[in-house]
């Protein structure tokens, strides 16, 4: 999948999976907890500073005390999240092509009073 048909904010949490050698339930914890992936590089600098935990481990233990369990239950990197997410906004455009087809719901002009 090219890069270019992903929003900024998905490729955002690409770059930092790369950047800092997370797995897709580690990027996908972080996104549940609300992290934002430019800010990730401020957390992961434990070689600079020895008490600081790794940034997987970190994240993971935010995780168990946010959510009270390990890992997600369903874990779905960013490309297979993006691919369900066109799927379903297709299936909603077909549907609503299909029902305006059919003349389901009438179409009214904004500027005219409602009846």
């Amino acid at each position: 999948m090219a890069s270019t048909m992903l929003s900024q904010n998905l490729q955002d949490w690409i770059d930092a999976r790369r950047r800092h050698h997370l797995s897709h339930a580690h990027v996908q914890m972080a996104r549940e907890l609300g992290m934002n992936p430019r800010r990730l590089g401020k957390l992961a600098n434990h070689d600079q500073e020895p008490w600081k935990a790794p940034l997987a481990q970190f994240i993971e233990h935010l995780y168990f005390k946010a959510f009270g369990k390990e890992r997600p239950e369903v874990v779905m990197s960013i490309e297979e999240r993006a691919r369900t997410q066109r799927a379903k906004k297709a299936a909603r455009k077909a549907t609503k092509r299909v029902g305006a087809d059919a003349g389901d719901r009438p179409h009214r002009n904004p500027s005219e009073p409602v009846p």
